[in-house]
Protein backbone atom coordinates (compact mmCIF):
# COMPACT_ATOMS: atom_id res chain seq x y z
CA UNK A 1 0.00 0.00 0.00
CA UNK A 2 1.25 3.29 -1.24
CA UNK A 3 0.98 6.56 1.38
CA UNK A 4 1.00 10.08 0.75
CA UNK A 5 1.82 13.08 2.82
CA UNK A 6 1.95 16.83 2.57
CA UNK A 7 4.01 19.16 4.89
CA UNK A 8 3.98 22.91 4.94
CA UNK A 9 6.01 25.00 7.18
CA UNK A 10 6.90 28.87 7.70
CA UNK A 11 8.94 31.14 9.61
CA UNK A 12 9.34 34.77 9.97
CA UNK A 13 13.01 36.38 9.73
CA UNK A 14 14.76 37.26 13.21
CA UNK A 15 17.79 39.38 13.84
CA UNK A 16 20.89 37.17 15.19
CA UNK A 17 19.67 34.53 13.44
CA UNK A 18 21.33 31.82 11.23
CA UNK A 19 19.60 31.06 8.28
CA UNK A 20 19.89 27.10 7.67
CA UNK A 21 17.42 25.41 4.90
CA UNK A 22 17.78 22.02 4.10
CA UNK A 23 20.90 21.79 6.78
CA UNK A 24 22.28 24.50 5.25
CA UNK A 25 23.83 27.36 6.54
CA UNK A 26 23.15 30.06 4.33
CA UNK A 27 25.14 33.60 4.26
CA UNK A 28 22.24 35.88 5.10
CA UNK A 29 21.43 39.36 6.75
CA UNK A 30 18.76 37.48 9.42
CA UNK A 31 18.00 33.91 10.07
CA UNK A 32 14.33 32.41 10.91
CA UNK A 33 12.38 32.81 14.34
CA UNK A 34 11.73 29.59 15.95
CA UNK A 35 12.56 27.28 19.11
CA UNK A 36 14.80 24.60 17.11
CA UNK A 37 17.00 26.04 14.21
CA UNK A 38 14.00 27.00 12.29
CA UNK A 39 15.07 24.91 9.46
CA UNK A 40 11.64 25.33 7.60
CA UNK A 41 12.76 23.32 4.62
CA UNK A 42 13.36 20.45 7.13
CA UNK A 43 10.03 21.13 9.30
CA UNK A 44 7.90 20.44 6.14
CA UNK A 45 9.23 17.41 4.89
CA UNK A 46 9.09 15.84 8.84
CA UNK A 47 5.56 17.07 8.50
CA UNK A 48 4.85 15.24 5.17
CA UNK A 49 6.55 11.89 6.46
CA UNK A 50 4.25 11.96 9.82
CA UNK A 51 1.55 12.91 7.75
CA UNK A 52 1.85 10.06 5.61
CA UNK A 53 1.80 8.38 8.59
CA UNK A 54 -1.15 9.65 10.15
CA UNK A 55 1.09 10.40 12.94
CA UNK A 56 0.26 14.31 12.97
CA UNK A 57 2.92 16.62 12.81
CA UNK A 58 6.19 17.72 14.43
CA UNK A 59 4.63 19.59 17.20
CA UNK A 60 3.54 16.57 18.51
CA UNK A 61 6.84 14.80 18.90
CA UNK A 62 9.18 17.93 19.52
CA UNK A 63 6.78 20.14 20.98
CA UNK A 64 7.93 23.71 21.02
CA UNK A 65 7.87 24.34 24.95
CA UNK A 66 9.71 21.32 25.32
CA UNK A 67 14.04 23.11 26.32
CA UNK A 68 14.92 19.61 25.02
CA UNK A 69 14.76 21.00 21.63
CA UNK A 70 15.41 24.34 21.79
CA UNK A 71 17.98 25.18 19.50
CA UNK A 72 17.56 21.62 17.52
CA UNK A 73 19.48 20.66 14.58
CA UNK A 74 16.24 19.69 12.47
CA UNK A 75 18.53 17.10 10.61
CA UNK A 76 18.86 15.21 13.48
CA UNK A 77 15.11 15.40 14.14
CA UNK A 78 14.46 14.22 10.58
CA UNK A 79 16.63 10.91 11.67
CA UNK A 80 14.19 10.44 14.55
CA UNK A 81 11.09 10.58 12.17
CA UNK A 82 12.63 7.97 9.75
CA UNK A 83 13.25 5.86 12.93
CA UNK A 84 8.94 6.10 13.47
CA UNK A 85 8.72 5.35 9.84
CA UNK A 86 11.01 2.42 10.18
CA UNK A 87 9.78 1.08 13.66
CA UNK A 88 6.25 1.45 11.76
CA UNK A 89 7.41 -0.99 8.68
CA UNK A 90 7.03 1.76 5.97
CA UNK A 91 9.66 3.37 4.23
CA UNK A 92 9.95 6.52 2.11
CA UNK A 93 10.01 6.00 -1.44
CA UNK A 94 10.35 9.58 -2.75
CA UNK A 95 9.57 13.18 -1.71
CA UNK A 96 9.47 16.70 -3.17
CA UNK A 97 10.03 19.94 -1.91
CA UNK A 98 9.72 23.54 -2.47
CA UNK A 99 10.87 26.26 -0.54
CA UNK A 100 9.66 30.00 -1.46
CA UNK A 101 12.23 33.25 -0.67
CA UNK A 102 12.25 36.29 -1.88
CA UNK A 103 15.79 36.58 -0.47
CA UNK A 104 18.29 35.15 -0.23
CA UNK A 105 19.15 33.38 -3.81
CA UNK A 106 18.85 29.46 -2.75
CA UNK A 107 20.02 27.50 -6.32
CA UNK A 108 23.34 27.58 -5.08
CA UNK A 109 22.52 25.83 -2.36
CA UNK A 110 19.70 23.29 -3.86
CA UNK A 111 22.10 20.30 -4.11
CA UNK A 112 23.58 20.84 -0.87
CA UNK A 113 20.27 20.46 0.58
CA UNK A 114 19.15 17.83 -1.27
CA UNK A 115 22.34 15.71 0.40
CA UNK A 116 21.76 16.75 3.72
CA UNK A 117 18.54 15.66 3.57
CA UNK A 118 19.15 12.20 1.74
CA UNK A 119 21.85 11.92 4.54
CA UNK A 120 19.26 12.27 7.07
CA UNK A 121 16.35 10.09 5.85
CA UNK A 122 18.99 7.34 4.57
CA UNK A 123 17.59 7.14 0.99
CA UNK A 124 19.53 8.24 -2.67
CA UNK A 125 19.89 11.82 -3.50
CA UNK A 126 17.68 10.74 -6.38
CA UNK A 127 14.68 10.57 -4.26
CA UNK A 128 14.81 13.63 -2.52
CA UNK A 129 13.82 17.11 -4.86
CA UNK A 130 14.31 20.73 -3.68
CA UNK A 131 13.20 23.22 -5.56
CA UNK A 132 13.23 27.39 -4.46
CA UNK A 133 11.12 29.69 -5.48
CA UNK A 134 9.99 33.48 -5.03
CA UNK A 135 6.74 35.38 -4.68
CA UNK A 136 7.15 37.64 -6.91
CA UNK A 137 7.23 40.44 -4.53
CA UNK A 138 3.44 39.39 -2.59
CA UNK A 139 2.47 38.53 0.07
CA UNK A 140 4.47 38.32 3.86
CA UNK A 141 7.51 36.73 1.69
CA UNK A 142 7.38 39.44 -1.18
CA UNK A 143 7.94 41.40 1.30
CA UNK A 144 10.97 39.53 2.98
CA UNK A 145 9.37 38.98 6.34
CA UNK A 146 9.59 34.99 6.24
CA UNK A 147 10.13 31.91 4.41
CA UNK A 148 7.63 29.23 4.06
CA UNK A 149 7.99 25.24 2.25
CA UNK A 150 6.53 22.72 1.08
CA UNK A 151 7.21 18.77 0.96
CA UNK A 152 4.90 15.90 -0.50
CA UNK A 153 6.17 12.29 0.36
CA UNK A 154 5.39 9.16 -1.26
CA UNK A 155 5.50 6.28 1.33
CA UNK A 156 5.49 2.88 1.38
CA UNK A 157 3.27 0.25 3.73
CA UNK A 158 5.53 -2.28 2.95
CA UNK A 159 3.69 -4.11 5.84
CA UNK A 160 0.02 -2.84 5.33
CA UNK A 161 -0.83 -2.15 8.68
CA UNK A 162 -0.54 1.51 8.67
CA UNK A 163 -4.47 1.82 7.84
CA UNK A 164 -5.39 -1.44 9.61
CA UNK A 165 -8.66 -0.27 12.02
CA UNK A 166 -11.76 0.82 9.54
CA UNK A 167 -12.73 4.19 11.00
CA UNK A 168 -15.38 5.07 13.05
CA UNK A 169 -18.28 7.33 12.47
CA UNK A 170 -17.42 10.38 15.08
CA UNK A 171 -20.95 11.10 16.96
CA UNK A 172 -21.58 14.61 18.38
Amino acid sequence: MMRIGHGFDVHAFAEGRRLILGGVDIPAERGLLGHSDADVLTHALMDAILGALREGDIGQLFPDDDPAFEGADSLALLARVMDVVRQRGARVLDCDCTVAAQAPKLAPHREQMRANLACAMGLPVSCVGVKATTTERLGFVGRKEGICAWAVVLLDDACGDLGDAPAKRYNR
